[in-house]
């Protein structure tokens, strides 16, 4: 069953965050993962509003948590903080 990973994020050191999203994006191919929406044009209808969002697919549950605390997330992850305040969730998919 596939997994989404949603991320609701605010950037706010915009050269950082630059350097996570060079280094995310292979590290979410390599487990798998594609990108559905990111940062694209959103209506926020209820709750914390967040200007950067984020859907990626991948194959299950399991290999989304195995990508997200692989060394290769853990280097990307760490020029996200302290440059983002940022909600991940991994939901299973129908």
């Amino acid at each position: 069953m596939p997994a989404y990973w949603i991320a609701h994020v605010e950037v706010t050191d915009a050269e950082a965050y630059g350097k996570y999203a060079e280094l995310a994006g292979p590290a979410i191919v390599k487990f798998g993962g594609k990108f559905l929406a990111r940062a694209g044009r959103y209506v926020q209808l209820e709750g914390n509003e967040r200007a950067r969002n984020v859907v990626v697919e991948f194959p299950t549950l399991e290999r989304a948590v195995e990508c997200y605390n692989s060394p290769e997330y853990t280097e990307a992850k760490s020029h996200a903080e302290g440059a983002s305040v940022r909600d991940l969730i991994v939901l299973e998919g129908v």
